[in-house]
C-alpha cells in the first residue's frame, strides 16, 4: 500500500509535522501508524510531561556562568524564539478554526527561578540583569526581599526557618501547555482531513526499497495480522521507541548513537486548600550530577481545566525506552557500531549514574523531606506519587565532547536524501515541536523550501526572522498570540 507521508507515533511531534504539511501541500496523502489505542499517550502525555511552555523564562539550565562571572543566555534567547514559532502556529489553527478553544490546552502562568545560598542569589541577579535588559524577557522582575516574596509564593515562604538568604525571579508571560491535549486536538482536526489513523499498530521493521521509497512492516497488535506499507517520506516520532526503529533503516547518519533512558516520578497534591495557595512555576537548582530534566520544580498545572500543583521530577532508571516499552529496550538498542561510544559514555557519567541510583532508592520520607526544601510545611498524605514518562538521553560522539557524549536536548537525525527523519532526546521537545519541525521540512524537502516560504510566513510570520533583532515584531507577536490564545485577558486578571 503506497502513499506519500508516513508518521510512526502519535504524539505531538508527528501531530505538528503532520498540520504542518495539510497546510502547505493538502493533496498529499498521509497515514500514521501508533502502537497505543490514542494519541499522545506516550510522552507527549499531561501527566508525563512538565507541560511549562519551556520558553526560557525560569530554567536556569539554559543560562550558564561563564569563567569571567558573566551570564551566558545565548541558549535561553534560542529556546524562547522557538516557542514563539509554536504559539504563532497555535494562533494560526486557532484563527482558522482547525483548533478551538485554546484554553483546553494553553493557559498564563507565572514562571519563577527561586534559589537559596548566598552564591546562587549572586547568580541569579547576574541572571536577571543579563535578561531583563534583552527584549524577549521584558517584564522579568527580581525580588530577594522577604516581605516581596511571601506575596509572590506564600506556599513556599511560609513556616520557613532558615536565615540562608532566598531570591526569585518572576515574570507573568509565562505559560503551561498541556501537549496531551494539543495532540489529540491536532489529530482530530487531521482526521478531517483524510489522513489515515492506525492505533493499536506497532511499526516492527523498516528498509528501503528498490526505488528509493520506505517499505515498513507493520502488525496490527488486535489481531496479529502483518500489513507492508510504502512512502516516498517517513518521520519517526515514536518518542523512545525512535532509537531502535531508526537503527533498523540502516541509514548511516543512525550509526554511533545510543540512548540512555531515565524515568522520573512526580508529587502530585491532593489536596485543594494546598493548591489554591500556589500560583506558579517555580524553578530551582538541579543537584550535582544531575541530568537538566531533573531540575526540582512546584508546578501549577491545569489538566482537564482543573487546577492541580506537582512537584518533582525525582529521576530514576529503568532499561524501558518507552512507558509502555520493553525491559530489554537498552540492552537490543546496543550494536556493533555504538558499542564503543555506549561504554564511553558509561565510564563518562559516572556522577549521574550514582545520582540516578541514590534517587531510585528514595523512600517516600526522602521525598517528602526534598519537597520540604520547597513547601517547608509540606504534610506526606497530602501529596501521592505519580510515574512520568520515559526519556531517552541521546549518546553520541561530539567533537566539543569527544567519544560518548550525553546530549541534553533535542536531536534531529535525517538521510543524506531527506527521505527519512527520526527525533531523538527529551526536553525542551515538545515546546519547540514547530520549530524542530520546520528544521525537518528544510532538511528533507529542500527543493518545496522555496515555494512553501509564503505559506509558511502566513502561518508564522516571525519565520526566517530573528525576534531578538526585530523587538517590535516580538512584541506585536507576543500580544497578538496572546490575544488568540486567549491569554491576555487571563495575564491581566493574575497579574
Amino acid at each position: 500500500m503506497k502513499t506519500d507521508v508516513i508518521l510512526i507515533g502519535a504524539g505531538v511531534m508527528s501531530a505538528t509535522l503532520g498540520s504542518l504539511l495539510k497546510e502547505l501541500v493538502p493533496e498529499w496523502e498521509i497515514k500514521v501508524f501508533e502502537k497505543l489505542a490514542k494519541a499522545g499517550e506516550e510522552s507527549s502525555n499531561e501527566w508525563n510531561n512538565a507541560g511549562t511552555g519551556h520558553s526560557a523564562l525560569c530554567e536556569l539550565n539554559y543560562t550558564s556562568e561563564k569563567p569571567d562571572g558573566s551570564v551566558d543566555i545565548s541558549k535561553a534567547i534560542q529556546i524562547n524564539e522557538q516557542f514563539q514559532l509554536s504559539r504563532q502556529f497555535w494562533s494560526y489553527l486557532v484563527n482558522k478554526q482547525l483548533i478551538r478553544n485554546p484554553q483546553d490546552f494553553i493557559m498564563p502562568i507565572p514562571h519563577m527561578s527561586m534559589v537559596q545560598g548566598q552564591e546562587n542569589v549572586t547568580f541569579l541577579k547576574k541572571r536577571f540583569e543579563a535578561m531583563s535588559s534583552n527584549p524577549l524577557f521584558q517584564g522579568m522582575e527580581f525580588s530577594d526581599d522577604p516581605e516581596k516574596l511571601m506575596e509572590w509564593i506564600p506556599l513556599i515562604m511560609e513556616g520557613r526557618t532558615s536565615s540562608e538568604p532566598i531570591a526569585a525571579t518572576k515574570i507573568d508571560s509565562g505559560t503551561d501547555v498541556n501537549f496531551g491535549a494539543l495532540t489529540r486536538m491536532l489529530f482530530e482536526y487531521l482526521q478531517t482531513q483524510n489522513v489515515e489513523m492506525h492505533y493499536k499498530h506497532s511499526v516492527d521493521n523498516i528498509k528501503r526499497a528498490a526505488d528509493g521509497s520506505w517499505e515498513l512492516k507493520v502488525r496490527n497488535l488486535d489481531n496479529g495480522s502483518v500489513e507492508r506499507h510504502t512512502a516516498k517520506f517517513v518521520f519517526i516520532g515514536g518518542g523512545g521507541g525512535s532509537l531502535h526503529l531508526l537503527q533498523k533503516s540502516g541509514i548511516p547518519e543512525g550509526k554511533h548513537i545510543g540512548g540512555f533512558p531515565v524515568s522520573g516520578l512526580f508529587m502530585v497534591c491532593n489536596n485543594p486548600e494546598v493548591i489554591e495557595q500556589h500560583h506558579a512555576k517555580v524553578y530551582g537548582k538541579a543537584k550535582v550530577g544531575a541530568p537538566p530534566m531533573s531540575v526540582p520544580h512546584l508546578d501549577t498545572r491545569y489538566i482537564d481545566n482543573k487546577k492541580s500543583l506537582l512537584f518533582g521530577p525525582f529521576a530514576g532508571f529503568s532499561p524501558k525506552f518507552l512507558k509502555t516499552g520493553s525491559m530489554f529496550d537498552l540492552i537490543t538498542s546496543v550494536k556493533p557500531d555504538n558499542v564503543l561510544t555506549m561504554l564511553a559514555a558509561g565510564v563518562k557519567e559516572m556522577a549521574l549514574t550514582k545520582y540516578l541510583i541514590e534517587q531510585v532508592l528514595l523512600s517516600n520520607e526522602k521525598r517528602v523531606e526534598e519537597l520540604r526544601e520547597f513547601i517547608p510545611n509540606a504534610k506526606g498524605e497530602d501529596w501521592d506519587i505519580v510515574v512520568a514518562g520515559q526519556r531517552v538521553q541521546v549518546i553520541k560522539d561530539t567533537e566539543a565532547g569527544g567519544k560518548g557524549t550525553l546530549q541534553f536536548g533535542t536531536e534531529v537525525i535525517t538521510a543524506a536524501d531527506g527521505s527519512i527523519a527520526a527525533l531523538l532526546g527529551a526536553s525542551p521537545g515538545a515546546s519547540t515541536a514547530v520549530h524542530v519541525m520546520l528544521e525537518i521540512l528544510a532538511r528533507c524537502f529542500p527543493q518545496h523550501i522555496q515555494e512553501w516560504e509564503p505559506k509558511i510566513k502566513e502561518m508564522i510570520p516571525s519565520y526566517g526572522l530573528s525576534l531578538l533583532n526585530n523587538p517590535e515584531l516580538f512584541r506585536e507577536i507576543l500580544a497578538s498570540t496572546a490575544q488568540t490564545l486567549g491569554l491576555a485577558e487571563k495575564e491581566l486578571a493574575y497579574s
